[in-house]
């Protein structure tokens, strides 16, 4: 599976970051801290400390070990704004 995040339905709420942390994070971006995805092991930012990961073109892996807690913060977001992918 991969997921990433519409930025533009984010309402920032965090608790994707809370369920999963080893997949979603926060960044402040346009005065609002909004959700990010990563891949794990990865902090997520570039070099500039911007989200390497943006919309639909920047999906992460989700190990089948965290595939269960990264639904959950799916269903569990208030923006509706998580999108998971079929693995290719």
């Amino acid at each position: 599976m991969k997921v990433w995040i519409n930025q533009e339905l984010c309402t920032g709420d965090a608790q994707c970051a809370d369920v999963c942390p080893e997949v979603f994070f926060m960044h402040e971006g346009d005065g609002a801290y909004l959700g990010y995805v990563r891949n794990v092991g990865d902090s997520g930012c570039d070099d500039t400390g911007a989200p390497t990961l943006r919309m639909g073109a920047g999906r992460a892996d989700v190990p089948e070990s965290l595939e269960a807690a990264v639904v959950e913060a799916a269903e569990l977001c208030p923006g509706e704004c998580i999108v998971l992918v079929p693995a290719d």
